[in-house]
């Protein structure tokens, strides 16, 4: 009888075609696919309520891919892996390389414990253009400002390398003792008619598809386009991206295939920026929860459960924050250009921790990923590297105004706001009372009122800022 002899272990890879390790072990014999949850070793990292759902569908998708020959398990991926290859004979296994602080750890101890037990280890880069410790600065350490990151330790670097095809016929098999994915519990009754399940196909063809039409509708405008929240400029390939249905070396690869121009390169410094973040996080494991400018240490935060629970619902009464928020609770995603302006408004016109903001995407972004959501907030909180500097203060008023203004965006998730005219759509305060009246709008009842004056908070936040500047230099 026919009987796998090696392990490939999916994890945040789940995806068939451009996978190093699934190819190379599909090469070497044959193959047990499995998965593992892990809800051990990453304790307070495991994924968030969104990401659950992302993965509950996305494993589905692949299991089906495989026909049905994916096995699950749930606890410690040690025992597991022991228990398998003891019970199939199974002389490799094979993965691809995960970058968090914890899995890095866990990593190195499982193949440390195979290899003892006579058991060869394959791991791959089936989720970086670049590895970390390849892009280092000529010195030796790694680069701390986006810029020179890329220019001069990626582009100059080996490009990336060319995305692997699908095995044709990959002999794979079952464990008689798999779960179920639904075994896993990520997601709950009502889980299964979310809305975020609306906006998203989800798995290795969804992602394929969202690739398809970006390059078709929104890449020939990504530059400028990007900006504006309500309009298709945007690839949404991030979830994809993050859970593995699809390869950054696939996405550059057919960025360039299209040619080379602004738009193109544009796009591409937007992955290197994902490179980058994997970059801080890789050699600064504390980045998710430390401030690396260590004088933020001394920022006097405020502490005030009203304000965040205003800012967490959408409820600020400021329509371009609150938007962002609605629309990060209704689909799981937010569009970049409003994730640094509710993040501001957090950090600066609140005033309340970025950690609070980090957390709050964990667990409600889909593409909830822990280098870009670290170093993200750290940037935009001006406590990371190569930080937006912290007297830069997004003024939502303002960027309403320039980059939703015809106010698609707020009108699409503050639907209270829609007949409010346009040139106090976005500073609904400044509007006269009979105005307000007509358009159906009573602050402090169907919409709230603000819950800081942006002025005042923002000089508040400068403040606080040269306090701490001062703090450093007595």
């Amino acid at each position: 009888m026919v009987s796998p002899n090696v392990i490939h272990w999916f994890r945040q890879d789940l995806r068939l075609s451009d996978n190093p390790a699934f190819v190379a072990a599909s090469d070497a014999g044959n193959v047990l696919p499995i998965y593992i949850l892990d809800e051990i070793n990453s304790k307070e990292l495991a994924p968030g309520k969104a990401s659950r759902i992302w993965l509950h569908h996305s494993l589905n998708s692949l299991k089906k891919s495989l026909s049905g020959h994916l096995s699950i398990y749930k606890e410690d991926p040690l025992k597991i892996l022991i228990n398998l290859c003891s019970k199939h004979k199974i002389t490799d296994v094979f993965w691809n390389r995960c970058y968090e602080p914890w899995r890095i750890e866990r990593d190195k101890e499982i193949k440390k414990s195979l290899m003892e037990n006579g058991i060869n280890v394959h791991t791959f880069n089936g989720s970086l253009l670049w590895e970390p410790w390849d892009i280092l600065k000529s010195d030796g350490t790694p680069y701390k400002v986006f810029t020179p990151f890329y220019r001069k330790g990626c582009l100059q670097s080996q490009p990336p390398r060319e995305p692997l095809d699908t095995p044709e016929k990959p002999m794979t098999y079952n464990d008689g003792e798999s779960l179920a994915v639904s075994d896993l519990s990520l997601i709950e009754d009502q889980d299964h008619n979310h809305k975020l399940l609306q906006e998203w196909n989800i798995g290795e063809n969804g992602a394929h598809e969202r690739l398809s039409n970006f390059l078709e509708h929104g890449i020939e405008n990504y530059k400028k386009g990007r900006d504006f929240p309500a309009e298709p400029y945007v690839s949404g390939l991030s979830p994809h991206i993050h859970i593995g249905e699809i390869s950054p070396n696939q996405i550059w690869h057919a960025i360039k295939s299209i040619g080379d121009d602004a738009e193109t390169d544009h796009f591409c410094s937007e992955l290197g920026w994902r490179e980058f973040s994997y970059s801080q996080l890789y050699f600064n494991p504390s980045l998710p929860v430390a401030n690396l400018q260590k004088k933020f240490d001394a920022f006097p935060w405020h502490e005030n459960k009203q304000n965040l629970k205003a800012w967490q619902q959408g409820m600020t009464g400021v329509p371009m924050v609150d938007a962002g928020m609605r629309q990060l609770l209704q689909t799981g995603y937010m569009h970049n250009r409003v994730r640094m302006i509710v993040g501001s408004f957090l950090v600066k016109n609140l005033l309340l921790h970025w950690h609070h903001g980090e957390r709050w995407f964990w667990d409600h972004l889909v593409d909830a990923d822990l280098a870009s959501n670290s170093a993200s907030w750290q940037w935009v909180a001006g406590c990371g590297a190569d930080a937006a500097p912290y007297f830069r203060i997004f003024n939502p008023v303002t960027q309403g105004n320039k980059f939703d203004p015809e106010g698609k965006y707020i009108k699409k998730y503050i639907p209270e706001l829609a007949n409010l005219p346009i040139k106090y759509l976005f500073a609904p305060w400044e509007e006269p009372a009979d105005i307000l009246e007509e358009s159906g709008v009573k602050l402090g009842d169907t919409y709230p009122h603000p819950v800081v004056d942006l002025k005042e908070s923002r000089q508040t936040a400068l403040d606080a800022f040269a306090s701490l500047k001062k703090e450093a230099n007595d």
